[in-house]
């Protein structure tokens, strides 16, 4: 056995016995600091490099874009959290469009096969934004099922600038996970896609081919 490899083996055996925390030093992480239109600018970036959409937009306008963007996509059914702050306002705007709004409210055994087969997109609540990564960062539970990110062919997302977070390390602090983990959490880059030997990208082969993110201030 190597020398180094004893010398790790031991610290580790010590701090067993001793129960001593091994060293964690986040330094590096830290140190990455992205503010104002910087951000803006890398996160936005990041995504639309992965072929995702993203629509600037302001806390009073969004529900307005997502209706003009449902209508422009020929979206005829959207599953939405009824009972959520954006699932509510996205249902008053989109009363006066062609576009139906349906509310996921109840259990998956009941409406599966309509979730899976006559809906056309999902409307989702992001909690944050990554901006080293350029990923959504979803919380989802009872009132906003992860299926409304998995399943639709178009997830569209509602994320204000006021969410973003430097890393993953500080997302995480931020919603204390170390003091309880919800039952998912999601990070989300973009679309759904895969390739096969010969480099063929597809989309939309394992979750939704079209990822529109409703960027708000």
């Amino acid at each position: 056995m190597s020398g180094s490899r004893e010398n790790i083996l031991r610290r580790l055996r010590d701090s067993r016995e001793t129960g001593a925390a091994v060293g964690r030093d986040f330094t590096v992480i830290e140190d990455l600091q992205w503010s104002g239109d910087e951000a803006v600018a890398r996160f936005t970036g990041l995504m639309r490099a992965v072929n995702t959409e993203v629509h600037e937009t302001t806390r009073e306008a969004w529900p307005a874009k997502l209706a003009e963007l449902c209508v422009a996509k020929q979206v005829m059914r959207l599953a939405l959290a009824a009972d959520t702050p954006v699932g509510q306002a996205a249902r008053s705007v989109l009363l006066d469009t062609s576009v139906e709004t349906v509310a996921y409210s109840r259990d998956i055994e009941d409406w599966r096969e309509e979730l899976f087969f006559q809906v056309d997109a999902g409307l989702s609540t992001a909690a944050g934004g990554i901006v080293e990564t350029g990923s959504l960062f979803l919380q989802t539970g009872p009132d906003e099922p992860r299926l409304l990110s998995l399943v639709p062919p178009i997830h569209f997302v509602v994320l204000s600038r006021a969410d973003f977070a430097n890393t993953l390390l500080e997302m995480l602090r931020r919603h204390d996970l170390a003091a309880g983990m919800p039952t998912n959490v999601l990070l989300i880059s973009g679309p759904s896609k895969t390739a096969d030997i010969e480099q063929t990208l597809v989309y939309g082969v394992h979750g939704p081919r079209q990822l529109v993110v409703l960027l708000t201030d």
